[in-house]
């Protein structure tokens, strides 16, 4: 069964464009995994944060592949330096009218 994430990430100060340019790399790793991008959002309010992702994964067990990846783990350092805050929600898809 499909699961689906909203992500919420907030870069350090001045760090917004590193964000983007780690996520670039990270979320590459997602068809690996059964997942994709469904949605991914920049703010530029500095209450807001930085970036907003949907992602769906076609299973559990993908989703737990690539939180395991090491491609994605031996980056942890740069995940570190450029993001403050992340929130993960486990979310269902909406039916919009």
């Amino acid at each position: 069964m499909a699961i689906t994430f909203g992500v919420l990430l907030w870069a350090h100060a001045g760090l917004a464009d590193d964000l983007t340019a780690y996520e670039d790399d990270v979320l590459a790793l997602l068809p690996d995994h059964g997942g994709r991008v469904d949605a991914r959002l920049r703010s530029d309010d500095p209450a807001a944060p930085t970036e907003m992702q949907v992602i769906t994964f076609a299973d559990e067990a993908g989703f737990e592949s690539y939180m395991a990846d090491p491609r994605r783990t031996a980056n942890t350092d740069e995940r570190d330096r450029v993001i403050a805050r992340t929130e993960l929600y486990r979310g269902i898809p909406a039916e919009l009218s």
